[in-house]
This record gives C-alpha cells, sequence and structure tokens, in this order.
C-alpha cells in the first residue's frame, strides 16, 4: 500500500491519501479518541503520541498534531497506523454511523438550497483539496453561518478564505447574503 501525504495551508495538519476511499459518504470530524468512538481509523491514529484532531474525507485522511511535536517524527507512525487499519480489514466508520455533511431537506427555502449547491459545487471540492471541509450552519438575517473542519479549522487562512473567498462568491450569486461567519 502506498500512502502519500500533502502538506495544508495549516501548518499543523497533513493530509494522508491511502489510494482508497475513506469515507463512502460525508466526513467525520475527531477531536480527541473519546470522540471517535464510531471510527477505528480514528482510534488507531490518535493511538500516535501528538495526534490532536482526526478529520476523515472521502478519499482523505487529515492529522493535525499539538504544537509541540514535529511532523518528521510522527509521520511514519501515522502511515503505519493508516496501513495497520487498511490492513487489519477494520471497516472506517462502525456500521450505522455517518458522515456530516449538509445535505438538501425539503424544508429549506430557495436561497438556502441555492447556498447548498454553491457550496457543493464550488466550495467543498476546493477546501477538499487542502485537507478540510466546510459544512452550511443555518442562513439568518443575510448572514450564513458555516462550519470550517479539518485542516481547515484553526488555519491561519481561514478567515481569508471565509470573508474573501466564500462570502465574494455567494453575494455575488445570492443578492440575499450580506456576510458568512464562521461557527466553532
Amino acid at each position: 500500500m502506498f500512502i502519500q501525504t500533502e502538506a495544508t495551508p495549516n501548518p499543523a495538519t497533513v493530509k494522508f491519501i491511502p489510494g482508497q476511499p475513506v469515507m463512502a459518504q460525508g466526513t467525520a470530524s475527531f477531536r480527541s479518541r473519546d470522540d471517535a468512538g464510531v471510527s477505528p481509523l480514528a482510534r488507531r491514529l490518535f493511538g500516535v503520541d501528538g495526534v490532536t484532531e482526526v478529520f476523515l474525507g472521502d478519499d482523505f485522511i487529515s492529522v493535525t498534531k499539538a504544537d509541540e511535536r514535529e511532523w518528521h517524527l510522527m509521520k511514519p507512525s501515522i502511515l503505519g497506523a493508516v496501513m495497520e487499519h487498511y490492513t487489519s480489514g477494520d471497516p472506517v466508520m462502525v456500521e450505522g454511523a455517518e458522515g456530516a455533511g449538509h445535505a438538501a431537506s425539503e424544508d429549506d427555502d430557495e436561497v438556502v438550497g441555492q447556498i447548498k449547491e454553491l457550496l457543493d459545487t464550488r466550495v467543498r471540492p476546493a477546501v477538499a483539496q487542502d485537507g478540510g471541509d466546510i459544512t452550511f450552519h443555518k442562513f439568518e438575517d443575510g448572514i450564513v453561518y458555516l462550519t470550517m473542519l479539518g485542516a481547515c479549522q484553526g488555519c491561519p487562512s481561514s478567515t481569508a478564505t471565509l470573508k474573501m473567498g466564500i462570502e465574494n462568491m455567494l453575494r455575488h450569486y445570492i443578492p440575499e447574503v450580506l456576510e458568512v461567519r464562521p461557527v466553532m
């Protein structure tokens, strides 16, 4: 098994690409070993000293490290944990566990539907390339509330991405959108 690694704009996060599907649907974000109960893969990764967050995308795994740890010391252990997981035959997520996302709902009004469509077609693919994801939280009084996940969460450039990129695009296509704000 060959696992590629890629740097992300967040220096505390590296993207690992195992060359096979990770999440069949949605994404999953875990901030601790206790939080990772539904993911055998995430639990294995939290077994590596210094791992502080694990994010699972469709074909990648983003791992965030503690500030005092060094990537050159952690990468071999993380690569070993990913390889061990895939050779074990264990599922990435236990049966019945679902990934996050913002699937269209019949309750969505026209503006919310347009926002979700633009996020899914134009924004999420771009942030996935950087090892993260972005999900819709709500639209209220002209403000779109979004949640940054994976490498995007805590990234030094995430505010610029939200304000200069996503907000400008949504305002261009949807006049009802006045502002974009992050939800922590």
